[in-house]
């Protein structure tokens, strides 16, 4: 793949996302490739095994779901507005078997990523770490490194 056709780019806590999608814009526009950019949400309520109340949990992370959409959309819309179309792809589910999905159903060539790990809430509310991603991805991966000192 020296060039590729259709890009995804995998957002995944909003503050750390806009350096990867910044990534994705970039090499779309160079390789005047299609853009999508997605954001798979886990819901770790839905899993078997909760015993405890979980309600105001489960308020709180719709609250932090929907909040995530709307920012996910800001950052696509500022860059959509600069000339570039992106398709923007809202997915709940366990994140690799969403990426994964959505690679074979779009025939993604390269999926841009972050490469820092994630902390606790990152990993509770939007599933694994990149590894298990990077282990089962069908095609090429670029990982975006954060630069010392920067923040994300």
């Amino acid at each position: 793949m020296l060039e590729p056709k259709r890009i995804l780019v995998v957002t995944r806590m909003i503050q750390s996302c806009r350096k990867a999608i910044q990534y994705g814009v970039l090499l779309a526009q160079k390789h005047h490739a299609q853009l999508y950019v997605i954001h798979s949400i886990y819901n770790p309520f839905g899993l078997k095994g909760w015993s405890m109340g979980t309600l105001s949990l489960e308020k709180e992370y719709e609250k932090i779901l929907l909040n995530t959409k709307e920012k996910l959309s800001e950052i696509v819309e500022a860059e959509k507005t600069k000339g570039m179309t992106i398709t923007e792809l809202v997915r709940e589910g366990e994140p690799t078997e969403e990426i994964l999905k959505t690679i074979q159903e779009k025939n993604i060539d390269l999926l841009v990523m972050l490469a820092h790990e994630e902390g606790h809430l990152e990993h509770l509310l939007f599933g694994r770490s990149n590894d298990e991603l990077v282990r089962k991805m069908p095609c090429s991966i670029m990982l975006v490194k954060k630069e010392p000192g920067e923040k994300l």
